[in-house]
């Protein structure tokens, strides 16, 4: 708008000299007029220039900053074209940051699986080895042997691979109303044998009708790693107890026995992969516990577990409506 004026201006000074239409004051006047609004578009170039050096400035410091890995926030300083550009940097490199903060957690995540998944896979491995060595002593015994080592390397594989597909988000949940006592009774069927062998029992009350919005398939086999964990804490002729209810917010399933309970110092690591206790059950492999968490939480539920004040532990999960 200055430089248009500028424009107006002279055009009026060169009109009016060429025809001498005005007098010599006017001629005056107009020209001090030029120079002030001269002074004033100068003055506001060059403070508006100024502005603009310190916001960059700013800008280019905080870059600096973030290049060498010091946090630091850029606060909003205006609503002009610089200003709405700072914001939309801060941003860029606020997700950014955030990008690379997940990256550097998914691949230490993954070093740490691998090294877990290694060491699984050599134990059986190392006890096959050793037994085909010596099955020419004690076929039989060996033969045994190797059958374990098998049927527990077929389990780590199919654990893994339903980690790998919760993992990916390529395993699909059905959602449809599931009867918390049917549950609860196909699961303890399933494993009706187990508890058998151990001389365990296990009680499930009849409630009346309570229901959960979940797939049915994969919330029974979480409750099946549940039964299972809590019967290998049962001492032979104990029982493993089941209780449920439901109020408007969600529906709780509790499980729970009458053994030894948690170690304290085990409880916040036990839905950790691979994590075994220092009671944890010969022959697991640490998964059973962190499949359970992960079915329930990718069905809006949470899990946890804690030792019971009469004795014993208990897992505790809720499914929520909402």
């Amino acid at each position: 708008m200055s430089v248009s004026l500028l424009t107006v201006f002279f055009t009026a000074l060169f009109v009016a000299l060429s025809y001498q239409a005005v007098s010599g004051r006017m001629i005056f006047c107009m020209a001090a007029g030029v120079f002030t609004a001269g002074t004033c578009f100068a003055g506001t170039f060059v403070g508006m220039k100024h502005l603009s050096d310190r916001k960059i400035q700013k800008l280019t410091d905080y870059l600096e900053k973030i290049n060498m890995g010091k946090a630091g926030v850029l606060m909003p300083s205006g609503e002009d074209a610089l200003s709405r550009l700072q914001d939309e940097i801060y941003k860029t490199v606020t997700m950014l940051c955030q990008t690379r903060d997940e990256a550097l957690r998914a691949k230490s995540y993954y070093a740490k699986n691998l090294s877990n998944i290694a060491h699984q896979i050599k134990t059986p491995i190392t006890a096959i080895s050793l037994a085909v060595q010596m099955k020419q002593d004690k076929p039989e015994e060996q033969q045994e042997q190797i059958c374990r080592q098998v049927t527990r390397l077929t389990h780590l594989e199919e654990a893994l691979l339903l980690l790998s597909r919760i993992d990916a988000g390529t395993l699909m949940f059905r959602k449809e109303s599931v009867d918390v006592f049917t549950l609860l009774t196909m699961a303890a069927d399933n494993l009706q044998e187990l508890f058998r062998q151990a001389h365990v029992d296990i009680s499930i009350p009849e409630l009346g009708e309570k229901t959960v919005y979940a797939d049915f398939d994969w919330t029974m086999e979480e409750v099946m790693n549940l039964l299972k964990n809590c019967m290998e804490h049962t001492p032979p002729g104990g029982c493993v107890y089941c209780q449920y209810e439901q109020n408007p917010l969600y529906t709780q399933i509790m499980i729970w026995d009458l053994g030894e309970g948690f170690v304290k110092e085990d409880i916040s690591h036990l839905f950790e992969r691979f994590y075994r206790g220092q009671n944890a059950a010969n022959g697991g492999i640490g998964i059973g516990l962190a499949l359970a968490k992960e079915i329930v939480e990718s069905q809006n539920g949470t899990i946890r577990a804690e030792n019971r004040a009469e004795g014993g532990a208990c897992f505790e999960i809720r499914f929520y409506c909402h």
